[in-house]
Order: structure tokens, then sequence, then C-alpha cells
């Protein structure tokens, strides 16, 4: 694997010619996406500025073109007119002022009426390396580029680390005023959350304080991309804590939880209905951003990067890495929030497929009564592959990867369980090239994981008296050279 100096990891990039050798060499992986979002170059990872405008959905995601690395983020820009069929636009932000002088980090968007407002962290470093994140804005452009903002709305909280990042902003009806939520850090290193508030959204931004989460003052040591959101009456609180391990989750120390709730606005205070749940119980699931101006009361919409910080994947040594999820449809149902595929998706069904399992496709399975395995990307005499049990009395499916020829991130986790609230009667699989994504009981509970099948595994098993049906699945994505 190839060592990155900072320099290399950390150059500009000037012209789109210096990358379309590498994009043109990537773009001939068998491992290439055909319909989720996928990085022209390099590196993407989580995902940024998701919202609706004028009926056309934006959507970025931190992007390294030289490899991938994580250096020089950018934001690459990408759009759909049905969160389906996606677009590349091109460079979204780039590092190019001193305010940003190493790296446009996360954050977020907002329509307000004839604009799309955009929200991100400025990653400043001094001579010395020493970081300051700013909170900065940009406006979509009528060229369709997002246009920064002179200067900052505001810098980091000295009373807190250096670590202050991923602004989400949401507007408060009731409060009518706008609220930045900035994932932070506090001084003695412990995950949190900070809140701005302000009646304009280009002005006149105050910190208005720390957010409490009671019971939860001592849960891990960072909290990134944080979100709120009302669904049908509750309140919906996800981020992704870091630096610390959580039951059942291996020797990760990077997750994505959320909490159902209630968040009162005049005492910055979010009280947890229960405990924590995972967002995602997969391997590769991380920094989940929900998009802006979804316009139905009772449901949110969320993407998600297929991916973890800190892990590496086989496809590094082409020189590029990282996927988004497909958007997910988000409810809440009997206490639990329940995620769905993008409706639609179905359009991309190809013809059903009774042979081997397709480079791309999608599985719905029937169950049926009592224990269950399928498996996925065997060989050809049903061994190996990717393997999900389960056991129908402690209601506890297992997912193993431990059967497929490229293994990765072993030292982290190749097993975990996923334990179900109610019998297992459905599962919903999304397989594309280098990805697989699982639905559970119409959405219950979800398992995301990256895959990289090789030739001669590409066949499956599943458990007598289960019924399964298969289709191929469509491209929707551009691959196009667009910098």
């Amino acid at each position: 694997m190839k060592e990155w100096t900072r320099e290399e990891r950390y150059r500009e990039l000037k012209s789109p010619e210096e990358i379309r050798d590498l994009h043109e060499r990537i773009s001939k992986s068998v491992y290439r996406q055909t319909y989720h979002v996928q990085p022209v170059t390099g590196l993407s990872s989580d995902p940024n500025g998701f919202a609706l405008h004028k009926g056309v959905w934006h959507l970025c995601y931190q992007w390294c073109p030289w490899g991938a690395v994580h250096g020089l983020k950018y934001w690459y820009h990408v759009t759909s007119t049905d969160l389906i069929h996606w677009k590349n636009e091109g460079i979204g932000l780039a590092p190019d002022c001193y305010f940003d002088n190493r790296g446009t980090h996360s954050g977020s968007a907002i329509s307000v009426g004839d604009d799309l407002y955009f929200f991100y962290t400025g990653n400043h470093r001094d001579e010395d390396w020493t970081r300051t994140p700013y909170t900065c804005a940009a406006v979509l452009g009528a060229d369709g580029k997002p246009h920064k903002l002179e200067k900052p709305l505001f810098g980091p909280r000295d009373t807190h680390s250096e670590h202050q990042r991923d602004p989400k902003i949401v507007w408060v009806e009731s409060k009518r005023k706008y609220f930045i939520f900035i994932g932070a850090q506090t001084a003695d290193l412990k995950g949190c959350v900070l809140v701005y508030e302000s009646a304009e959204l280009l002005d006149g931004w105050t910190f208005a304080g720390q957010l409490k989460v009671p019971g939860f003052e001592s849960f891990g040591g960072m909290w990134e991309c944080p979100y709120i959101v009302n669904v049908s009456g509750t309140d919906v609180l996800i981020f992704s804590p870091q630096y610390i391990k959580l039951p059942g989750r291996g020797n990760s120390t990077n997750h994505n939880v959320y909490f159902l709730g209630k968040m009162d606005y005049d005492t910055l205070t979010f009280t947890p209905q229960g405990d924590y749940h995972y967002l995602d119980y997969g391997f590769d699931f991380y920094a989940a951003q929900g998009a802006a101006n979804v316009g139905d009361p009772d449901k949110a919409i969320l993407i998600s990067w297929i991916g973890l910080p800190d892990n590496h994947y086989p496809t590094e040594e082409e020189d590029w890495e990282g996927t988004m999820t497909l958007p997910r449809e988000l409810r809440v149902k009997d206490g639990r929030l329940v995620q769905t595929p993008i409706a639609g998706i179905e359009s991309l069904r190809g013809l059903p497929d009774n042979g081997n399992l397709p480079a791309a496709c999608e599985l719905q399975v029937e169950a049926g009564e009592g224990d269950f395995e399928l498996a996925l990307f065997t060989k050809a005499d049903g061994t190996g592959g990717l393997r999900l049990r389960y056991d129908s009395a402690k209601r506890l499916c297992t997912v193993d990867r431990t059967g497929m020829n490229k293994r990765f991130n072993e030292q982290v986790f190749e097993v975990l369980d996923m334990p179900l609230e109610t019998p297992l009667k459905t599962l919903r699989i999304f397989i594309d090239r280098c990805s697989t994504e699982i639905f559970v009981n119409d959405g219950e509970e979800t398992f995301t994981t990256r895959s990289y099948p090789t030739e001669g595994e590409f066949h499956y098993t599943v458990s007598d008296g289960a019924k399964l049906r298969l289709w191929t699945m469509k491209p929707s994505v551009r691959d196009d050279f667009v910098v």
C-alpha cells in the first residue's frame, strides 16, 4: 500500500488534467458502482450539503482527488431529480481561502426562497499545523456552483478542543430562528454538540450553548455529523460518536447511532425516550446526513458513507475508495426508526434472474419459519461467501464475511450480530459490485457492508423453504469525468 507524504495528500488540484488519467484507469475497475454515488477519482467519505431545491436534489461528498487517502478535502457535487439517477456536476467547494486552506470539511444545506445555502467547516491550519475550524457558508449561483461568503460566519469556541465541525442547519418554526448544530469535543475530551442561533441565515449568529442529552454526558470522545429532525411528532437525534467501543461492535471506535425523544429549544435539552440505537448494524456505515426540505412531516430522507474512518478497503490498491448508500426513507414506528430504500428504486429492475448472482442486483427473500441461512458470493460448491444466519430462538441475525476471498479490516470486525425485535420474515438486499445493503422486515433493521467478490464467487444458497426473487439492476449513476 502506498505511503502518502503530507505534501502529496494536501496537494491542491489546479487542473482536471492532473487526474484525467486516474479517472480513466479506475473506470475500468470491476468494483465501480452502477447505481450508487461514488467518487469521480480518489476518495469519497462523508455526504454533505443534501437538500431539495427547486425540484432538484443536491448532494455533495467529501472528496480527496489524488487517491484513496484522507488529505486535502473538497466538496464534490452531484444532482438528481428522483434520488435514483445521479449526475456528476464537478467541484462544489474547493479549499482556496485562508479560512479553509487545508480543507472544506463536512456540512449541510437548506433551501430558502429562491436560494440554496451551504454550511461547511473551513479547516484552517497554520504553518505549525495548528488547526482552527471555522463555520462558513456559500450560496448556489446562477451557474449551478456554490459561491462562498468572503468571511466565515463564526470561529471556534476556545472552551472546547479544536474538534468543532460538521454544521447542520435547521429552521425551527416555533422559535422563528435558524439553529446550527456543530459536532464537537469538550476540553476534557468528551463528545458533545454545540448550538448556535440566528434569525438570519448569513448574519447574526450567536452561541446558544451546549446541547444537553441527559445520561449521555460521557458517551465517546467526539460526536461527528449531528442531525436533529422531527418525524411524525417525534424528535430524532442522529450522530456519529468516536473514540469509544460499543457493545457488539468489535474493535471499532467509530459508530452511527440515534435517539428518539423530545428536543427543547429553550433549554437546549434533548431528552431521550430510552437508550441509543444503532442506525445500521453493518460493518461499514458512517456519517449519515439527513436531507433538508423533504416536505413531508412523516418521513426524513437519509444517506450515508459506506465506510468507516481509519478502516482500509481493497480498492485502495486501485487508487480509489468510497461510495454512498442508497437514499433511505426514515419513519417512526413503535418507538423505533424504520428505514426503507428510496421509493421508486424498483424502476431499476431488469429481468428476473434465476442463475448466478449478478454483480448489480436486488434480492427479495421470504424467510419462512424457524432458523434460516442465506449465503451470498459463494463458490460454485456453496462454500465461503458472505453469510447471514438467523437464530429464531434468540431472534438474532449474524452476518459473517470471513468466507470471502478478499478479506479486510480483520482486526476491527468480520462477524457482527443484528438483534431483531420481531421474528425474521423478509429481507430486501441491494448488491452493487462493491457494496451490499440489507433491509430486514421492511426496514425494522438494516445492515450495510462493503463486499468485493472475485471471479468464481458469484453464487448463492438459501435455506430450504425460503422464497427468493432476484432482479438485475440497471445503471443510474453517470460516471462522467466532470471536475
